[in-house]
Formats: C-alpha cells, structure tokens, sequence
C-alpha cells in the first residue's frame, strides 16, 4: 500500500442508496409528545427526530400492536401488544 494517496482529482459522487434508507413524512404529534422526545434529546444528546425513529423501529420489530378499549370509566385506554404471528396477515 502506498503511503499517501491523491483523493484532488477524484469527482465527488453522491450516495445512490441514500433514498433507500429513510422516507421523510409528515406526521402531527401532540406537542406533549414531542416535548417528551426533545427532553429526552437533550440528555442522550440524540436528535429527537432520531429517538421517535428508533422507537417506531423497536415497535415494527417487535411487531407491537395498538389496541384500544373506549369508554372504560369514563375514559379511553390504549395498550401495546405483540403481533401474534399464527394467523396470516391477510386474515387479521
């Protein structure tokens, strides 16, 4: 290997996958929730855009589901439960 390399004359290219890695979308948070991330934030020092996508990402592996219950005392609850994998997801 050489000691030195001359990288001047290289022509800069971009990343052609780059697309493929995130999609940017548009969502509406309560402002509550996002508070949350950016304190969060700023004791990881992790950008919040990051930590709420790392946290979808763990749902989406752990295949959580939402399942929501109305009017229990007055009030809505809400409970994340793991997918069950028995039934195919054309059937659920």
């Amino acid at each position: 290997m050489r000691e030195h390399y001359d990288f001047s004359k290289m022509k800069a290219r971009r990343n052609p996958y780059v697309k493929l890695l995130k999609q940017s979308v548009t969502i509406r948070l309560d402002r509550d929730t996002v508070e949350y991330f950016k304190g969060l934030a700023g004791k990881t020092g992790v950008p919040y855009q990051h930590l709420i996508n790392l946290y979808l990402r763990d749902c989406a592996v752990r295949q959580k589901e939402l399942t929501m219950r109305w009017a229990v005392n007055g009030r809505r609850t809400t409970r994340c439960t793991k997918r069950s994998t028995s039934r195919p997801a054309s059937e659920r």
